[in-house]
Order: C-alpha cells, then structure tokens, then sequence
C-alpha cells in the first residue's frame, strides 16, 4: 500500500497516533503523519510536541489507501472542524479505501454519515454522534473497509487490526514476536 496517513490535530490521543505509526513501521509500511494545523509540530492531548512528517496540503488525498484518525478530544474537534479532511475521508470511504479511527475519532466520521450502514466502535459517551451506524461494544471492529477502536486501551489491537488490513498476519506474527509479545 501507499500513501497511507495518520491525521494530527492538536490534542491527538499520543498513544493511539504513535502505536498505529510505531507498528505499521516496524512491518515496513510507508507511513506518513499529517499535520491538520498551521505548523508541521502538533501538541498531543497531553503537551507532547510531534513533528508531523508533512502538512496537509501536501498528502496526496485523492491517491491515499488508508487514512487513520487517532482519537483525543481536542485532536477529534480539530478533525471535526477540517472540512478538506472530512471531505477526503468522505471521498476515501466512498471509493473503499481504508478509513480507521479510534477512540472519540469515530464520532468525527458518524457525525457526518460517513459510518452509514456500518457497525464500528467509539470511546463511551461518543455514541449518540454515530448517525446512521451500529455501535458495537467491541475493542475494535473492521467492518469492510473501515477499522475502528474504542480507546487508548486498544491502541496496539487498533494497530494489529491495521496492519492485517495492510500486510497480512504473517506481518502482524512478524511484528508481535519482535516486540515480545
């Protein structure tokens, strides 16, 4: 796969965006965070600086295979109010590519329909924003092409669940043995 991004806005959920990062590397899957914000540094949900590999306006939307949205209340408002992003996202779910979030993430793509007629996850309390979607209790669920976890707590099963969709589970295999587990 190509062009596969993880969106950044201040206040992103650091675990849920580093893990998916962190992992699909390790497979060597060329991955790429994407500053939503005015600079290439976003500040994470709990004051860490990350240095976005490009801006948004770089990332080729319209060629993307995946688009990973980590969660974080203030990362989730940023996304929410990016409508080039949404409009990507729109775009990327309607041609099958992958789209996956976590954590209060869903809730930016189910408040704008783009969970229509699919069954996914959110962080609790994040419900009533999934329009048109059947929530499940589930610490992530893939259902077609859209990947969805439920919290921090699940970053590294969101992360898997990525992988398998991008390399296979022999990759995931690979990737849980070198990192012990």
């Amino acid at each position: 796969m190509k062009n596969i991004y993880v969106f950044l806005g201040d206040g992103f959920e650091t675990i849920e965006a580093l893990t998916a990062v962190d992992v699909l590397r390790r497979a060597g899957a060329d991955i790429k965070t994407v500053s939503i914000m005015d600079g290439r540094t976003v500040l994470s949900s709990h004051g860490v600086p990350v240095e976005a590999d490009i801006m948004l306006g770089q990332a080729e939307l319209d060629d993307s295979d995946m688009m990973i949205l980590p969660g974080g209340l203030g990362g989730t408002n940023n996304i929410k109010a990016c409508g080039k992003l949404i409009e990507a996202l729109r775009k990327q779910n309607e041609k099958g590519g992958y789209v996956c979030a976590i954590c209060a993430a869903p809730s930016a793509l189910g408040a704008n329909g783009i969970f229509e007629g699919r069954k996914a996850t959110v962080y609790p309390g994040f419900e009533n924003e999934m329009k048109g979607c059947e929530v499940v209790g589930e610490r992530v669920v893939k259902d077609k092409n859209i990947i969805t976890g439920k919290g921090p707590g699940m970053a590294l099963d969101f992360a898997f669940a990525i992988l398998e969709a991008v390399s296979g589970k022999e990759a995931v295999k690979q990737v849980k043995e070198g990192m012990l587990l």
